[in-house]
């Protein structure tokens, strides 16, 4: 038995007591987004961080930031040996709205094969996935086969602006030469997916300001400006009745997809009817593309929130003076985040009505990225995949924005593998999220074979360090 099979074998004999440690991680109600939260999200990392040091890195803590601590743990016990960077975030989406969860969303439940709970998937399973894989290697072998970082951030959520300096502040020490990210999508239960692209993302707000206060709609409804309705005129201006977004320029330079690629997404990819079911919803979007394409290949620009006015029960006579709208871009290679905003700020500019004044901020920005399949953490993932399902792993692209690769191509030059093992049906963002818990078990020794894999094929680094991370 190699040590691989012996720490495969421990994984599953210790799945249930990885699932209560799921459990308890999903429980801390650590979302970056909300600031009323901050107290949860440092609890949530100090108790990561002595999960780290219980099951036998060296060095975990919890690295101050400007924003939510990131933290930190590592292994490096084998000079000479290739060192791995592995990623993952432990904040979380707000759960909101509540009245939608079957359960109290931090309080996990178990529902047949599933973990109930906000997180559990996106992605504290995932997180955990790489943790009990290194734990299963530590309790056995008594060692990693490769030296080993780990850096979990909890600012995923809202962009990553504490992630990139980061790295830069740390890239001598942290002398790595790959790295993995698991913060993705599988096909399903029994089709493993390996994912080469990834959409980059633009997140900005809104606001429209008509008069200095909200007055009666009686006396002065069809006389002022209303803000909410002027708000509402701008939202629907961004697209055209076919779907594509109107903004002059937000399709400058995107990559036109080849014939070989489109035949590649059609095969390997989901279905139109699959992503249906999964999202709950009708289809929309730009015509003459797939719905794989249209949330992958395609950018794409969605109104995430629209807020003014009087929201509660009953009725209130008021002309609002001030809305609010929430914008979620997503762009595809050779699309620029800032000539995109300025494409859209240019747009806004133009469909604000007479006497309505815009404020337009930009909460987010993360270019989009590709990684090569042909990089050894890449390979390494594939033949991992292929050691823990039977079957080799499609190449995918995800919709998503995992600002972490853009940050470690800009900070360390490394190559990265995106390892996903989420479900498409597992409700990422919205209400009742849940993971299934035997492809948990699968993405475990999935991630014990992929170091295996990667000691053995990853070159190793030409000026060998065993420096730490220098704390701040």
């Amino acid at each position: 038995m190699t040590q691989a099979d012996a720490a495969v074998a421990f994984a599953r004999a210790n799945l249930e007591r990885a699932v209560a440690d799921l459990a308890r991680f999903a429980s801390f109600p650590s979302v970056s987004a909300q600031p009323e939260r901050a107290a949860d999200v440092r609890r949530c990392a100090d108790w990561l961080a002595k999960h780290l040091a219980a099951i036998g890195l060296d060095r975990a803590r919890t690295e101050q930031t400007k924003g939510n601590p990131i933290v930190v743990a590592e292994w490096r016990r084998r000079p000479g040996a290739p060192t791995l960077l592995v990623y993952g975030h432990y904040d979380v989406q707000p759960a909101e709205p509540l009245r939608d969860w079957q359960s109290p969303p931090f309080e996990p439940v178990r529902r047949g094969d599933c973990l109930v709970g906000r997180g559990v998937s996106d992605d504290k399973s995932q997180v955990l996935a790489h943790v009990k894989a290194i734990e299963a290697y530590l309790r056995t072998a008594r060692a990693l086969p490769l030296n080993v970082v780990c850096v979990f951030e909890g600012e995923e959520e809202i962009g990553s602006p504490s992630l990139l300096p980061f790295l830069l502040a740390n890239r001598t020490a942290l002398h790595i030469g790959a790295a993995v990210s698991s913060d993705g999508a599988i096909l399903d239960p029994d089709r493993p997916a390996l994912t080469y692209a990834l959409r980059g993302q633009l997140a900005l707000e809104v606001e429209a300001r008509g008069g200095t206060k909200d007055v009666h709609a009686g006396r002065y409804g069809g006389a002022i400006v209303n803000a909410l309705d002027a708000l509402c005129r701008v939202v629907a201006s961004l697209h055209d009745r076919d779907g594509h977004v109107a903004a002059r320029g937000f399709y400058d330079g995107v990559a036109p997809l080849s014939a070989a690629e489109r035949a590649a997404m059609a095969r390997d990819g989901p279905r139109d009817a699959e992503l249906l079911e999964a999202a709950g919803a009708p289809a929309a979007g730009e015509p003459g593309y797939s719905l794989y394409e249209r949330t992958t290949a395609r950018p794409a620009l969605t109104v995430t929130g629209l807020s003014g006015g009087y929201v509660g029960a009953g009725a209130k006579s008021i002309v609002p003076a001030r809305a609010t709208a929430k914008l979620d871009c997503r762009l595809v290679p050779n699309q620029k985040p800032a000539a995109v905003e300025q494409a859209i700020r240019a747009h806004l500019a133009g469909a604000a009505p007479r006497g309505v004044r815009l404020d337009v901020r930009t909460l987010s920005s993360s270019p989009p990225t590709l990684c090569d399949p042909r990089t050894p953490p890449m390979r390494a993932a594939a033949a991992a995949y292929r050691r823990a399902f039977g079957r080799p792993a499609v190449l995918v692209r995800s919709g998503g924005t995992t600002p972490i690769v853009a940050a470690l191509q800009q900070a360390l030059d490394v190559p990265t593998a995106l390892m996903g093992f989420g479900l498409p049906d597992d409700g990422w963002h919205g209400p009742n999220e849940r993971v299934h818990l035997p492809t948990f078990g699968r993405a475990i020794e999935t991630c014990i074979w992929f170091l295996d894999e990667l000691a053995r094929t990853a070159p190793a680094p030409a000026r060998p360090r065993a420096t730490a991370v220098a704390a701040r």
